[in-house]
């Protein structure tokens, strides 16, 4: 654990000031709350503050230009690069007192959120109105709104409906000097000068505050039609994965899950799910009544051509709930096996799905290494957990060079949807090149000149 910078007792009275004395945090169990994300990183802020409005959290950016310590924004620490440790000590803002539903437009599809919100929350609140928030992260039940916007985040339902960018129509941001400004608008179409809403979308908290968010609604589907598919191996399953997206039905939802991860959940939830299988696929279509029918059969058809040796159909929404708690159940249970992992999140074209994991089988075998791979491989994202004891760490860093070196050779990304932030900064000049990198720091040093805001993430030079 970092150890804590000490902010002067002049200073902690002026954030006071601005937050309220029951809102700023000091104590040294409570700044250990507010230390750490997903992955584990720890690292001390020097106090934590709770703003309630824009206006507060322009008032601590002005305070922290003047006085220059950092200020890190946080959601609910969900995050699995590093995005939100206070690396570099300073203050952290968390958002769960900024957390209203402002408003729901059902008549123009959208609504109007604080950065607070939980992202389940709101799909229940829409839905039981008869509309849809299509963005789904695995932990939608307690990530947030402000979080999403950050890191860009994407889901199961990626696949057919797109990530978070596609549906943020507008955003009120504070900049890092202060400066209270709005993005976008609540239209559908706007092309009136830059997009600053794109730009602050995905820049993981190191271009603006976000305060204030317009979300894009769609319609409610119909109807909703989900498959299980257990196969021998791997291979199978991608076989069955690459012929679901060559052809004319775009599922929802198409989710891979190797044997390793199987295991994980059987022995996490102590139950037999696969008898024994090597790999499984879950699709889900959604959209009238009429069609999805149809369409699953049309999937489960592509499933036993392409060698699957069980596939079964959910009969009711009880059935949907139980394959998708085994699928959002991988990530805590993969600690059944390692105590360590080491989580990437990389992303090919879909058709290059089968290579990519035949190419990180390869790697975990010249290593030695547990690699366990699942995630939505209808648009390419595989999630690539390298499990480990301590001492396997070389060998896996090592792994993780490999993997990116193969993903980018096969025109793919080295993050879908975690993000950069501390844990794949040294790799970002491998995808984005020196000339695009630089043009990236130029925008954070024009609109944060003090490197106030969430200092130490993306750029490792920085």
């Amino acid at each position: 654990m970092v150890a804590q910078r000490s902010f002067t007792s002049s200073l902690i009275s002026e954030l006071r000031a601005i937050v309220g004395p029951a809102h700023l945090f000091t104590g040294p169990e409570e700044l250990v709350v507010y230390s750490y994300d997903a992955t584990r990183t720890t690292s001390l802020p020097d106090a934590v503050a709770r703003p309630a409005t824009a206006r507060e959290v322009s008032q601590i950016l002005l305070l922290a230009n003047r006085r220059r310590f950092p200020v890190v924004p946080r959601g609910a620490g969900t995050g699995m690069s590093g995005g939100s440790v206070p690396v570099r000590g300073g203050l952290v803002l968390s958002f769960e007192r900024m957390n209203r539903i402002l408003e729901i437009d059902e008549p123009n599809r959208m609504a109007v959120v604080e950065p607070g919100v939980i992202t389940g929350e709101l799909q229940r609140e829409v839905e039981a109105r008869g509309l849809f928030y299509p963005p789904d992260p695995a932990s939608q039940q307690f990530c947030t709104l402000g979080g999403n916007i950050a890191e860009c985040a994407g889901g199961l339902r990626a696949v057919k409906y797109g990530v978070t960018r596609d549906y943020v129509l507008g955003l009120e941001v504070v900049l890092p000097t202060g400066e209270i400004i709005e993005t976008g608008s609540r239209t559908l179409k706007s092309v009136a000068g830059y997009d600053l809403t794109r730009l602050i979308v995905g820049s993981e908290g190191t271009l603006g505050v976000v305060t204030k968010i317009i979300v894009r609604l769609l319609p409610r589907p119909e109807s909703v039609e989900t498959l299980s598919a257990f196969f021998p191996g791997i291979r199978n399953a991608a076989q069955a994965i690459s012929r679901i997206m060559a052809g004319t039905i775009v599922p929802r939802a198409l989710e891979l899950i190797d044997s390793g991860a199987i295991h994980a959940v059987e022995t996490h939830l102590k139950e037999d799910i696969s008898a024994g299988a090597g790999a499984m696929v879950i699709a889900e279509v959604d959209g009238p009544a009429v069609a999805t029918s149809g369409e699953i059969e049309s999937l489960a058809e592509m499933c036993r051509s392409s060698g699957a040796v069980r596939v079964k159909q959910a009969r009711d929404k009880n059935e949907q709930d139980r394959i998708w708690k085994l699928r959002r159940s991988i990530s805590p249970a993969l600690y059944t096996i390692r105590p360590r992992k080491i989580n990437e999140d990389i992303v090919v074209p879909p058709a290059r799905v089968p290579d990519i994991l035949a190419e990180v089988q390869d790697i975990a075998r010249r290593h030695g290494l547990l690699i366990v791979c699942f995630g939505h491989a209808g648009d390419g994202n595989i999630h690539v957990n390298i499990m480990l004891e301590e001492e396997e760490r070389p060998q896996a860093e090592l792994a993780v060079k490999e993997i990116f070196a193969a993903v980018l050779q096969m025109q793919g990304s080295i993050s879908g949807e975690h993000g950069i932030g501390i844990t794949k900064a040294p790799f970002l000049p491998l995808e984005a090149g020196e000339q695009a990198l630089e043009a990236m720091r130029r925008i954070k040093r024009a609109l944060d000149p003090n490197n106030i805001l969430n200092p130490g993430k993306i750029f490792i030079s920085e």
